[in-house]
């Protein structure tokens, strides 16, 4: 018999989304283990390492538990860097629960399931994106960091739609970050680029995961 399929897993838990245009919907958070690109701004460095491999049958069953004392039928996968796993299995067992799926991604991994709502992070130094999480994204997600220069706001915008929005997130919510971010909205709407926006980590702000 083959072994039953699994993941590592750093955490599971209710929130609320903190990011991006579902900001404030309650989401149970699957944190998958692992990174690929380990950014020294990272805020969850923690799931770099730890974590647990947990069978799927073991990681829907504590999702369905959450569920029914949180109603929400919205899951979102996170990291470190989900995409250096396989999702697959999870993704069937999870949809034939009646759950939407949300993934947070970085973008340098392949993407080979339909997700309901992508997410996506593009990170230095190259800022890459595959096709497929291109083709699949519903926002990206701008972290607004010390080295982050306007010319790289720009390229990103070339690199997506202009339907997809550039969401400006302060980095950790620091007050340079805040300024910094109000600095590069105003001068692209002075330069035209379509569809840039203010952003900011509301769990954050209420103090939570």
């Amino acid at each position: 018999m083959p072994p039953l399929p699994t993941l590592k897993v750093n955490e599971i838990f209710f929130s609320l989304e903190g990011e991006g245009l579902r900001q404030g919907e309650p989401t149970i958070f699957v944190r998958l283990s692992g990174c690929n690109l380990r950014c020294p701004f990272c805020d969850t460095k923690y799931a770099w390492e730890d974590g647990q491999p947990m069978p799927i049958s073991a990681i829907l069953s504590k999702i369905v538990g959450i569920s029914r004392l949180f109603p929400t039928n919205w899951v979102s996968l996170t990291g470190g860097e989900p995409l250096l796993q396989d999702l697959r299995p999870l993704i069937r067992a999870l949809r034939k629960g009646g759950f939407r799926i949300q993934v947070e991604t970085n973008g340098t991994r392949h993407l080979n399931f339909r997700a309901d709502w992508l997410s996506v992070s593009p990170k230095p130094p190259a800022y890459r994106v595959t096709a497929d999480c291109r083709r699949q994204v519903k926002e990206v997600k701008l972290i607004v960091t010390r080295s982050l220069k306007f010319k790289i706001l720009e390229k990103v915008r070339q690199d997506f739609p202009a339907k997809v929005p550039i969401l400006l997130q302060p980095e950790s919510n620091q007050d340079w970050s805040y300024r910094k971010a109000w600095r590069f909205f105003r001068q692209a709407v002075k330069m035209n680029l379509n569809n840039v926006r203010l952003s900011c980590q509301l769990h954050k702000i209420y103090g939570l995961k």
